[in-house]
């Protein structure tokens, strides 16, 4: 992002202007990741702004900082209201990406901070399209599994959204796209799929959807919660289980699900095509009824879309 991006970040209670919106050198999280975090999608629909998930993803932010003892300052509910008053403040009304974060500040060069360290809390939101290009939620992305693998279980906790842990899907990330790919593939220790450096990944072998389970070291997502739901409404049959590499070739479809990716097709895997090499016809489908969530054609039976208040008044700092 440029340095003369415009704009406003919510921090620490107050919209600051976006070169406004610093930290020390010296914060915690800059030495050692010690910093949990979400990415949250607004979307434009017909009945005006919409958070997606907003409950979902925050609940998943205050508990990956319960497990690193990050003690958020803000009670749930302000958060949440902060995110919309970031999108407001910003001028976004066709859609935003969010980005809260909370993370240790100046609290010493120690690993383990002191109980009573500061914690920053900061919200930006952004204009940001599609994470793997909209001719990839097209036509799908060619992507590779990487010689980097997964984390191990009961090392770095990979159920909680942090930063420091997000250095193993860039080791993942990097290499694809140093050897061409649009993104890497992480197995698990154990050799079984594991996820895709940023995004969950599902299989559909014969009409049948396949994903690794929580235990395979992965973040469970919650656009992979979403895609499981819109599945089995439309009557698919959705089965967690370990998934030997070997069936990431064999597959009838595969496709990426994440906040910012999505749902993205894959059309190949270590340069072998998968089905016919474009997005296939059950992919096409549940693209269809994720989408259509915003286009208000798929029900929102679930009160997954939170309403961006215009009259909130932002609380822009002098």
């Amino acid at each position: 992002m440029s340095s003369e991006a415009k704009g406003f970040i919510w921090f620490n209670g107050k919209m600051v202007p976006f070169a406004d919106a610093r930290v020390h050198v010296l914060s915690h999280a800059l030495h050692y990741g010690s910093s949990v975090f979400e990415g949250i999608r607004v979307y434009e629909t017909p009945a005006g702004s919409r958070v997606f998930r907003l409950r979902d993803h925050m609940t998943r932010m205050y508990n990956s900082a319960r497990l690193y003892r990050i003690e958020i300052p803000y009670e749930l509910s302000e958060i949440e209201a902060a995110c919309k008053e970031a999108v407001v403040c910003n001028g976004f009304d066709r859609g935003a990406y969010l980005r809260p974060i909370a993370f240790r500040g100046m609290a010493g060069l120690g690993l383990a901070a002191p109980a009573d360290s500061p914690v920053d809390v900061a919200i930006a939101a952004i204009e940001w399209g599609a994470y793997l290009g909209e001719e990839g939620l097209k036509n799908g992305v060619d992507v590779c599994v990487s010689s980097w693998q997964r984390v191990a279980p009961n090392t770095i906790p990979s159920g909680a959204k942090a930063g420091g842990t997000y250095l193993s899907s860039q080791l993942i990330s990097m290499e694809a796209k140093r050897n061409g790919f649009a993104e890497g593939i992480g197995l698990t220790t154990d050799g079984t799929v594991g996820e895709g450096a940023g995004e969950n990944l599902f299989l559909i072998k014969d009409g049948r959807l396949m994903t690794p389970p929580a235990a395979s070291s992965i973040l469970a997502g919650i656009t992979r919660d979403t895609v499981m739901c819109l599945a089995r409404d439309a009557g698919f049959e959705v089965v967690e289980q370990a998934i030997p590499r070997e069936m990431l070739y064999f597959a009838d479809e595969l496709f990426f699900t994440g906040t910012a990716a999505e749902i993205t097709p894959i059309r190949s895997v270590d340069r072998i095509e998968i089905g016919t090499g474009t997005r296939g016809p059950v992919t096409e489908i549940l693209q269809n009824q994720f989408f259509g969530l915003f286009s208000g054609k798929t029900p929102d039976t679930r009160g997954w879309l939170d309403p961006v208040e215009p009259a909130m008044r932002p609380s822009v700092a002098v």
